[in-house]
């Protein structure tokens, strides 16, 4: 490329472009540079001038351009501003012609180079289609040659076998020879063993000696003719191997005594490498059995004064009487010495025999068939249960207690004892199996238990009826025993006492019952007597407490019959007044009793939904049964119940009428007209009635509840509604003593208003409004039940107690009315 003068390029003289600037890391803009650089230098000045001022700076300040300064700044637009830009453009077509030159010849080299790419692809590929050819005859000879060599090592592997087959059958046949030549020895000397081999007879090898001698054994135990002897029974016949067989058991015999001396020689010097030697020689003799049975034998745990030792510590003295606490805590002082000393013995079977698992379970077998059973027989003493023993011996219970006790401590011993290791040892089913006779016949000890403890408390309580009617099936009594049982009312202690005697029974019932359907039967023998006994003491006590209403009812008949008779006031008034006194206290004694009783069935309730109901409720029919006959034992209770709170309606009816009899007077509804204002006080005898009634019902508010409470003091209003009516159809009223009257209505609606029972504030609301016929004038008694007809009958007979009654004529006035 050549340069003018003034720096221009000559536009004719070519650009040489390579292809190898346009290699490596190609940038367009220096190429471009490169290119253009001769022609910029003279105007870089210029331009760089023109990059820093802008048209609107050339104003500085916002201020206007002068006339001059504008004509400078035309004159410098009318100069050509790029003066090399035709240069530029030849050099830029001269550029682009090379370039496109260069395009031409890239591309007829690509054309080439593909040609030439195919043409090697295609020898590529024919010579990977020829070596894929070798390599298939490659395969295939190399699996004509894995064949060959499978069948070589199977030709192999057959002729190891046979080689292999070949070296035991010779071998077992020399191995048969010797035994054979040792046999010979046994069965040549017969009771002569010292002419045998060395081996028999070397210490230094008692294994194989042992090895030998029971592979002899197998062998001559085999012998046909001998087997052929004890078929048919012929000594004679025998052509076997019987003089061998005797020696080698004699060999063995005293072979085993040897070991087991030894064996015990080194378990006195504590040798565990000579024990541990002898056990597995002895191993040889059947699989152990001796020497694991003689070691377990040997342990001083199982000896005799060790086992008498142990009652003395779990009963303690033989003078006293052991308890179950005592008890509980010598068993587990015993159970944890004997499982520290199986324990410790594990250490030593581990470390001595070969199969630890197999004596352990002799040694807890032995401990739980030999040392366990030996205290319990001692401790666990089956009382009769026709003769039991007495209250002062502890009765059944302490038997009972004992077992449980007994039985809890050793199951804690066997599940001890499977955590220290017993081999495949049933450590459960040992345990229950020494308890079975005990459990077969519990249930009946604790139903015996449960009877004579009821006795006994009976009997502390002297209330001795029960004692005696618990045989005859009824509460009947004596005179005598009412007198002495009397002073006995019920009592919730009592019948808790009874819960917990039940309580502990069901809960040993639990721990001797493994199966749900045999607890659920046992849990309702032992409830159902429960029920029997508080079904009995409620009962009876209830009994108890009618007496005194029933004496009370007697000092009334007394007193009626002595006013009947015309006995002197003053004496009839004293025995009314003590019969009063002697029902009132009956009536509260009732009540009282009345009131224990049902706490007693609450308490009873309560016992059964929080601990019987959860035993009963998952078998079939068990839950329901169990409620039935709780409902069916109480009703024995209710009935008395029943027949007490009649007996203390009758009680308070007739004192309601004593009282009325002796203060009502036939002037208090007949006052005279002397012009004096009525008197609005109640009378004497409805005061006395109200605070008699308000003073006795006070203890039948307290001990009645719910439904029962309801409907007694629903009769008692009856039976009060009734007698005041009875009572005021003795006298005559004028209209001041109908005011009077009304006045007494009003008092006792208000007292039998605290009844709550709505059928007697109803009926004496209309006895308010019969009272109106004492107070009306004549002619209005006909509008006066307008509207209550239901009161026409009642007040019939009240008009007829007025004191104008005949003569106002009101049976003819009102005659039409009814």
């Amino acid at each position: 490329m050549q340069e003018t003068k003034d720096g221009a390029t000559d536009g004719s003289s070519p650009i040489i472009l390579s292809i190898d600037e346009f290699k490596g890391d190609f940038s367009f803009d220096s190429l471009f540079g490169k290119l253009v650089k001769q022609f910029l230098p003279s105007c870089l000045e210029e331009i760089d001038a023109c990059e820093g001022v802008g048209v609107n700076d050339a104003i500085p300040h916002g201020h206007t351009r002068t006339q001059s300064e504008a004509g400078k700044f035309s004159l410098a637009i009318s100069s050509p501003l790029f003066p090399e830009v035709d240069a530029l453009l030849s050099l830029f077509k001269n550029s682009g012609t090379q370039l496109i030159d260069l395009r031409k010849q890239i591309d007829v080299k690509l054309n080439n180079l593909k040609k030439e790419v195919a043409s090697q692809d295609y020898k590529h590929r024919k010579t990977l289609s020829e070596l894929e050819k070798r390599v298939d005859v490659l395969f295939d000879s190399f699996a004509r040659l894995d064949s060959r060599i499978s069948s070589v090592g199977q030709t192999a592997a057959k002729i190891g076998d046979h080689l292999q087959s070949a070296d035991t059958q010779r071998e077992t046949a020399s191995q048969t020879i010797d035994l054979i030549k040792y046999l010979m020895e046994f069965n040549s000397s017969p009771g002569d063993l010292m002419e045998l081999s060395p081996l028999f007879s070397d210490d230094t090898r008692v294994a194989d000696a042992a090895s030998i001698a029971q592979k002899l054994r197998l062998f001559a135990e085999e012998d046909p003719g001998r087997q052929g002897m004890n078929v048919s029974g012929d000594a004679t016949a025998s052509k076997g191997l019987e003089v061998a067989v005797g020696n080698l058991q004699e060999y063995c015999n005293e072979l085993e005594n040897k070991l087991l001396s030894r064996f015990d020689a080194a378990s006195q010097k504590k040798d565990l490498c000579t024990m541990a030697q002898c056990a597995i020689i002895l191993l040889q003799f059947n699989r152990g059995t001796s020497v694991m049975q003689h070691y377990v034998g040997l342990r001083p745990m199982f000896d005799l004064e060790v086992m008498n030792a142990d009652v003395q510590v779990v009963l303690g003295d033989s003078g006293s009487q052991p308890s179950p606490s005592n008890v509980g805590q010598g068993l587990s002082s015993l159970y944890n010495e004997i499982t520290n000393t199986v324990r410790k013995e594990a250490e030593t079977i581990t470390a001595v025999f070969p199969y630890p698992n197999d004596v352990m379970s002799i040694l807890v077998q032995r401990v739980l068939e030999d040392r366990v059973p030996n205290l319990l027989e001692n401790l666990l003493l089956k009382p009769s249960l026709v003769n039991p023993p007495s209250t002062e011996e502890g009765g059944l219970v302490l038997y009972l207690r004992m077992l449980a006790v007994s039985y809890e401590k050793t199951l804690e011993l066997s599940k001890d004892l499977r955590s220290v290791g017993c081999g495949d040892l049933d450590v459960e089913g040992l345990t229950e199996s020494l308890f079975l006779p005990h459990k077969d016949t519990y249930i009946d000890y604790e139903k015996v238990s449960l009877g004579l403890l009821f006795k006994a408390k009976m009997k502390e309580l002297g209330i001795e009826s029960l004692l005696s009617s618990e045989s005859k099936g009824t509460i009947g009594r004596s005179r005598g025993a009412s007198i002495a049982s009397s002073q006995h009312q019920i009592s919730v202690t009592i019948v808790t006492d009874f819960v917990h005697w039940n309580e502990e029974a069901i809960s040993r019932c639990t721990l001797f019952s493994s199966q749900q359907t045999t607890l659920a039967a046992n849990v309702r023998v032992v409830f159902t007597c429960l029920l029997k006994q508080v079904s009995q003491y409620l009962t009876d006590g209830l009994e108890r407490a009618r007496e005194s209403l029933t004496d009370a009812a007697a000092s009334r008949e007394r007193f009626v019959l002595g006013t009947s008779v015309g006995r002197r006031v003053a004496g009839a008034t004293s025995i009314g007044e003590t019969a009063a006194a002697a029902g009132e206290s009956g009536f509260k004694s009732f009540m009282l009793a009345l009131q224990q009783c049902g706490s007693s069935v609450a308490v009873i309730q309560q016992f059964f939904a929080n601990s019987v109901s959860q035993i009963l409720l998952p078998v079939d029919g068990a839950h329901a049964a169990a409620c039935e006959e709780m409902a069916s034992a109480m009703s024995s209770a209710e009935a008395a119940a029943y027949k007490g709170l009649q007996q203390c309606i009758e009680t308070v009816m007739a004192e309601v009428d004593r009282l009325q009899s002796a203060e009502q007077k036939a002037t208090d509804f007949r006052s005279s007209d002397d012009g004096i204002g009525p008197d609005h006080r109640p009378t004497n005898a409805c005061t006395r009635v109200i605070a008699y009634l308000s003073r006795v019902l006070e203890s039948a508010f307290t001990a009645l509840e719910g439904l029962n409470k309801q409907a007694f003091l629903t009769e008692l209003g009856n039976r009060l509604h009734k007698l005041l009516m009875s009572h005021w159809e003795k006298f005559t009223f004028n209209w001041s003593g109908g005011l009077q009257l009304k006045r007494d209505i009003t008092e006792y609606a208000d007292f039998v208003r605290c009844f709550n029972a709505p059928t007697v504030d109803e009926k004496f609301e209309l006895l308010g409004i019969l009272a109106n016929v004492f107070i009306v004038a004549p002619e209005s008694l006909s509008s006066l039940f307008e509207g209550t007809p239901s009161i026409k009958k009642d007040a019939k007979r009240f008009i007829q107690l007025r004191d104008d009654y005949k003569s106002a004529k009101l049976a003819t006035k009102l005659s039409s009315l009814w």
